[in-house]
């Protein structure tokens, strides 16, 4: 039985399941080159959660991990391919794909790297060229 906050997911065949609880720090769409390829789609939901937030129940040790750059470390499962999670230690957060967590309540708030975007999303929400500056971005809005 999960309990209010906790929220289960897993890779594609299920050899990797873990748990987030708790609130994300951010959630929303982002759309650089490097998400857009690593996910096979036009955009990636993401949802950053504080790194101790998140505990593998299951497969830990099937767990491979890639970093094309230092602050991120993309991991997926050996037994299926299915890609997990991305840690960014810079900032001490995780990014759980949010289609790996069906029950969690996905309220996007910002769309980053839109100066990037090959699938333009009119929905209302901030759109920043690149990350916001307390990521490090220089945190300027692009129109829709």
């Amino acid at each position: 039985m999960s309990n209010p906050g906790e929220y289960h997911g897993s890779c594609f065949c299920g050899a990797v399941k873990f748990t987030v609880r708790g609130e994300p720090a951010a959630m929303g769409y982002c759309h650089c080159e490097s998400c857009r390829q690593w996910s096979a789609g036009p955009v990636n939901a993401f949802s950053l959660w504080p790194k101790d937030t998140l505990t593998v129940t299951k497969g830990g040790d099937n767990i491979s991990e890639y970093s094309k750059s230092p602050n991120s470390h993309r991991k997926w499962c050996n037994t299926c391919g299915g890609h997990v999670f991305t840690d960014h230690p810079e900032w001490g957060l995780v990014d759980v794909y949010v289609a790996l967590i069906p029950k969690f309540p996905f309220q996007p708030g910002v769309h980053v790297n839109y100066q990037e975007a090959v699938l333009r999303l009119p929905d209302g929400l901030p759109k920043l060229k690149d990350l916001p500056a307390e990521m490090g971005g220089s945190g300027t809005a692009v129109a829709e």
